[in-house]
């Protein structure tokens, strides 16, 4: 069952138990081995979300991310060079407006993405608000603050984490973050409205068959939806 947002909360202090340190150690250090892997092929990548903000759960991912549009060719090159295999490629849009992405899944719940085309402002800086590391700053094992799907802010510490609710705070948890308001804005009414609605589908899934390239499927796409192409046109 998917996080709600929680609406009140006071500033609450969470311990981390052995477990649950242990559990970050090894979600990381699969991190680094991609992002390793992606920096021999001078790719900048980012490990986003729980990882990233050290506040992780048996149910958490390791979602490392390419922010730049690259080719997806040199990326996968990248990865089979390390070794890693390339279980599943999809390609998704998840709105109109929203850039469209490559996701490549390396194992259960292990994924690589990247936008095809140039990001907006708002889009970027979601990662951000969700908390993101660096190679070197997961090579330092530092921690970043975050908000998590809760809509709580989870504010590192020693022996684990704060976290406090966001809403009604918005402007200063965009402050905090170094985000847009706009970014705050836009999640919170997302997560609020799946509170309600419950989850929807997204505007483009494609799932990709081993002769086709990301590019390749994007100009079909391009071809046969108006919307994907004023999309790709948005930033050119």
């Amino acid at each position: 069952m998917a996080k709600k947002p929680l609406k009140h909360a006071e500033r609450v202090e969470v311990f981390y138990d052995e477990n649950r340190w242990q559990l970050l150690k090894t979600l990381r250090f699969q991190a680094l081995e991609i992002m390793e892997a992606l920096s021999q092929a001078h790719l900048y990548s980012i490990v986003h979300g729980s990882t990233a903000r050290g506040d992780v759960s048996k149910k958490s991912d390791v979602d490392v991310f390419v922010p730049e549009p690259s080719s997806s060719f040199v990326i996968e090159g990248a990865l089979e060079k390390a070794s890693f295999s390339l279980l599943r490629r999809v390609l998704v849009q998840a709105t109109p407006v929203y850039a469209l992405k490559g996701y490549v899944d390396l194992a259960e719940g292990v994924c690589v993405s990247f936008p095809l085309v140039k990001m907006r402002r708002v889009e970027r800086d979601f990662y951000k608000y969700g908390g993101e590391l660096n190679l070197q700053m997961l090579r330092d094992d530092l921690r970043v603050a975050g908000v998590d799907k809760r809509l709580m802010l989870i504010e590192p510490m020693p022996k684990g984490h704060v976290e406090s609710s966001i809403i009604g705070r918005e402007g200063e948890v965009a402050r905090f973050l170094d985000v847009s308001l706009e970014t705050i804005s836009d999640r919170v009414r997302a997560l609020q409205r799946r509170d309600k609605v419950g989850r929807t589908g997204v505007f483009v899934e494609r799932v990709l068959i081993a002769e086709e390239t990301f590019e390749m499927v994007v100009r079909r796409l391009a071809d046969a939806n108006p919307a994907v192409r004023r999309r790709l046109r948005l930033y050119e």
